[in-house]
């Protein structure tokens, strides 16, 4: 038997402080959406207001180097959050997320979120922590990423 919409939010990172009424109500504002093999879900530069969270698959996250080239950047397992920044400040996307595989996401529109603001404060405090902290877990990994690559370009006497 599958896990219903609110289960799989209750089980996920941004669902970890949430109570199930809270559950139950961000499930009534999120869509399903089935993913195929290569789908985009944003281009990097694009402009929307949308949160993703992945519940099952896997999405890579790349950018364009030019000539057409694109570097994968990080895969994200399942639970992870897309599109965070442009979610909560307008700004354009910095990255392009594709589904590598088929893959099945939660659409979380800004409009819909914000209409929750007077009725539900907390739950919309808690998802913006949650938010919060999925953007801290992406800083730390690119810190982490960039030691590594200073030490080994160091190590390597600027030659690699």
């Amino acid at each position: 038997m599958s896990e219903s919409q609110e289960e799989i939010i209750r089980n996920s990172p941004m669902g970890a402080d949430l109570t199930e009424d809270e559950c139950q109500i961000l499930s009534g504002i999120m869509r399903s959406r089935e993913l195929t093999d290569g789908e985009i879900i944003f281009h990097e530069g694009d402009t929307d207001a949308t949160l993703w969270m992945l519940n099952t698959g896997r999405l890579v996250v790349t950018r364009d180097v030019g000539g057409g080239e694109h570097v994968n950047l990080h895969v994200m397992p399942v639970g992870s959050l897309a599109g965070e920044m442009a979610f909560v400040d307008g700004r354009p996307h910095s990255a392009t997320v594709r589904a590598l595989g088929d893959a099945r996401v939660f659409e979380l529109s800004r409009a819909d979120f914000e209409s929750q603001i007077e009725a539900h404060p907390m739950l919309v405090y808690k998802v913006m922590r949650s938010i919060i902290r999925a953007v801290h877990d992406t800083l730390v990994r690119m810190n982490q990423q960039h030691v590594e690559m200073a030490n080994y370009i160091a190590k390597a006497h600027g030659r690699y």
